[in-house]
C-alpha cells in the first residue's frame, strides 16, 4: 500500500511572503498499535527574518482540540495546536483581521509572525482538518488504560 501524499493542516500566508504551514507527512509508527494513530508533521515558518522547519507529533486529541478552537475562533480569541509535549503553535485573531502566530519549540525556537490571511481562511482550515482525518483515520481503540487493539473498521 502506498503512503498518502502529505496534506497541509494549516496553511497561512500573506502577500509579504510570510507563511506558517503545518504539513502532515504520515503516521508516526505505522502498524504499531501505540504509535499508529499519532501523526508526524512539519511546521514550516518563514518571513523576512526567519526560515525554519520544525517537527511536531499530533495526537487525535490535538486534532479534536484544533477543531473546537477553530469553531470558537473570533477576534480576541485564539486557536492552538501542539503544546505540552514540545512544539506549540498559537493563532490569536485580532479585530482588524490580522493573526498573531506564535511558534514555540522550547528546545530550539520561539517566534511571532503577523499574517493577514484571506477572508474565508477558517472554513478552509476546517476543510483541511477533515481531509487530514480522512487521509489518516483513527484505526486504534484504547480498550483500557494502556491497552490497545485495532479498530474493526481498520483499512489495510
Amino acid at each position: 500500500m502506498t503512503e498518502p501524499a502529505p496534506a497541509d493542516l494549516i496553511h497561512l500566508e500573506d502577500t509579504d511572503g510570510s507563511r506558517c504551514i503545518v504539513r502532515v507527512t504520515g503516521r508516526f509508527q505505522p502498524d504499531i498499535l501505540t504509535g499508529h494513530d499519532i501523526l508526524r508533521a512539519d511546521v514550516l515558518v518563514s518571513a523576512s527574518f526567519i526560515d525554519a522547519r520544525l517537527d511536531v507529533y499530533l495526537l487525535r486529541q490535538d486534532l479534536g482540540s484544533w477543531q473546537q478552537d477553530l469553531s470558537d475562533l473570533r477576534p480576541g480569541r485564539q486557536a492552538s495546536i501542539g503544546g505540552d509535549r514540545g512544539l506549540s503553535l498559537t493563532l490569536h485573531m485580532h479585530e482588524d483581521g490580522w493573526l498573531s502566530i506564535t511558534v514555540e519549540d522550547p528546545d530550539r525556537l520561539t517566534t511571532l509572525l503577523g499574517i493577514r490571511p484571506e477572508e474565508n481562511w477558517v472554513n478552509k482550515h476546517q476543510e483541511r482538518l477533515q481531509q487530514v482525518k480522512q487521509t489518516w483515520p483513527s484505526e486504534v481503540i484504547e480498550t483500557a488504560p494502556g491497552s490497545y487493539e485495532w479498530s474493526p473498521d481498520r483499512k489495510r
